[in-house]
Formats: C-alpha cells, structure tokens, sequence
C-alpha cells in the first residue's frame, strides 16, 4: 500500500475542511476504501489518510472518518509563516516514506528551525 501511495504525484483540487487541509486527486484505484462508519473523534496533526477516491493531509488534530496510512513531521498551516498555507490548489503533492529514525530527524531540524521542504515542478526527478 505505501509504495504505491508514494508512487503517485496527487495534484491538490482544493483546500478545505480545516486551514490547509490539501484534497489530493489521483488516488490509484486500487487504494480507494469507503470513509469509516464511525469517523475517530481526533486524529494528530500531519496524519496522511484516504478517503474513497482522495487522500489528504491533516494539519491539525481534528476528528476523522478516513482512514489513516501514516503521518508527517511537517506543518501544513502555520500563521507565523509569510505564507501561512504549506500549498495551494493546483500544486502537486509527491508523498516519500521514511522510518522513525529519519521522521525524529525532521522533527529535529523543524525545532531548530534548519529544515527545508524541497520542491520540485511536476515530472522533474525527485
């Protein structure tokens, strides 16, 4: 399920439900799962989920019926930055996997306020 989830660039349809909450079209079909019956009262800030045939990114910690494949270190919405959105409609979102040991290490360089978030144009090599 994730190499396929990371295999994809998700192009963002629009921002919603919460400040920077990216909806990601270009789910494969094969990853598409129904919203739970019973949405989770919270997930964390930065849970990455699929919902039918999105998938998206939490900025906060708010409540969920999407199902939750994993989570990023990065914030999506912060009022102290020039541009508080991480994206926008229309940007295009590649997800990378990485283990708990490099996960602390971005956590780590974002405290420290030394990490950068690389972009890239679409298609060009990442």
């Amino acid at each position: 399920m994730i190499s396929l989830h990371t295999s994809k660039e998700y192009l963002i349809y629009m921002m919603g439900f919460v400040p920077g909450f990216p909806y990601l079209g270009g789910l494969p079909p094969s990853l598409a799962v129904p919203r739970l019956e019973h949405p989770r009262p919270s997930v964390k800030a930065g849970a990455v989920g699929i919902g039918g045939n999105q998938t998206g990114i939490y900025p906060a910690e708010v409540p969920s019926g999407w199902r939750i494949i994993g989570i990023t270190p990065v914030s999506l919405f912060d009022v102290n930055r020039p541009s508080p959105f991480l994206f926008s409609a229309g940007n295009y979102i590649k997800f990378h996997s990485i283990d708990l040991q490099e996960y602390e290490r971005i956590q780590h360089l974002i405290a420290n306020k030394t990490y950068e978030l690389k972009t890239y144009k679409k298609g060009e090599d990442v």
